[in-house]
C-alpha cells in the first residue's frame, strides 16, 4: 500500500475544515457601566438592568443569543470596543463623527440634548452666567467635550472630569463644582430622587444614542436590523414610556428606523 504523503494529510485536513460548519456565536459580550440611570442601573440584587439592557437583552433574542455583561468605566468602553474584547457596548454613547472613524455604530434609538446642571447651593443662573465657573462632565462624554470647545468663549475654568454620573453629580450637589454639562434626559431622570438638582438650560445638540461597536464588526447589520424590527412592532417606544413616564415624541429616532450611521 502506497504511503500517505504529509501533503496530503494535510490537503485532506484543510478540505475537512472548510467544509465543516462555522461554530455560531451564541453570546454577546455587552460592556457598560451602571451609574447611569436609566439607560443603565444596578438593582438590589447587583445585577444590570436599565432601558438599553432591556434594549440589548431583546436584541440579543431576536439573534438567538443570550448577553453576557461586563461591568467597565464609560472611558474603557471605547478602549474594550476597539480592541474587541467586548462584541458591543452601551451607556447612552451618542454617535459622534470622531467616534465613528474607530468604531461602528447601529442607528440611534433616542435623540437627546445635553444640559446646563446646578445643585441647590450654586450661584449659576444660566448660560451667560459662566465666566471662571467650574463645570463637571463625564470623562470622554458629549458633555465634555462640548465644555472644552466652547471654554475659551465662555471664559470657563479647568473642567473636572468623573468616571461616571453619580459621582458628578454628588459632587455638582454638594456644592465642589459649580455645575456640570450632561445629557439632559438622564439627568432629569436622576434629578428625580436628588432634592435641589435642575436644568439650567437646556444645549440643542442634535445628539442621538445608539448602541456601539468594534470597527467592521460582522454583528453590526445583524444588531441594525433587530433594532429595525423591534421599533416598527413598538417596542423600543414602549421602553422609552416605561422608563421615561411619557411616550417618545412622534418622529423621533425612538420610532423611526434609520439607515446606519456612516463615517463623513
Amino acid at each position: 500500500m502506497r504511503a500517505i504523503g504529509r501533503r496530503t494529510v494535510l490537503g485532506t485536513a484543510a478540505a475537512a475544515a472548510l467544509a465543516a460548519p462555522l461554530r455560531a456565536q451564541t453570546v454577546l459580550q455587552l460592556g457598560s457601566y451602571p451609574s447611569n440611570p436609566p439607560f443603565e442601573i444596578k438593582d438590589e440584587r447587583g445585577q444590570f438592568d436599565g432601558l438599553e439592557i432591556e434594549l440589548v437583552r431583546l436584541v440579543a433574542g431576536k439573534l438567538g443569543m443570550t448577553v453576557q455583561i461586563t461591568d467597565l468605566g464609560f472611558q474603557a468602553l471605547f478602549a474594550a470596543t476597539a480592541s474587541r474584547r467586548i462584541d458591543l457596548a452601551v451607556s447612552s454613547i451618542t454617535v459622534t463623527p470622531d467616534r465613528l472613524r474607530n468604531q461602528d455604530f447601529t442607528q440611534p434609538y433616542m435623540d437627546t440634548d445635553l444640559a446646563l446642571i446646578a445643585g441647590p447651593t450654586s450661584t449659576l443662573k444660566g448660560m451667560d452666567d459662566l465666566r471662571g465657573k467650574v463645570l463637571g462632565a463625564i470623562a470622554s462624554s458629549t458633555g465634555e467635550i462640548w465644555i472644552k470647545a466652547n471654554a475659551d468663549r465662555l471664559g470657563l475654568a479647568t473642567p473636572k472630569s468623573y468616571d461616571t454620573a453619580t459621582a458628578m453629580f454628588l459632587d455638582v450637589s454638594n456644592g465642589r463644582v459649580d455645575g456640570g454639562v450632561n445629557d439632559k434626559a438622564g439627568s432629569l431622570y436622576a434629578f428625580r430622587t436628588m432634592r435641589g438638582m435642575r436644568v439650567l438650560a437646556t444645549i440643542p445638540s442634535g445628539n442621538q444614542i445608539a448602541i456601539m461597536l468594534p470597527k467592521g464588526s460582522p454583528l453590526t447589520a445583524r444588531i441594525n436590523d433587530a433594532i429595525t424590527e423591534l421599533k416598527r412592532d413598538g417596542t423600543v417606544a414602549r421602553l422609552y414610556e416605561k422608563w421615561f413616564g411619557e411616550p417618545p415624541a412622534p418622529g423621533s429616532s425612538t420610532v423611526t428606523p434609520l439607515p446606519l450611521p456612516r463615517a463623513g
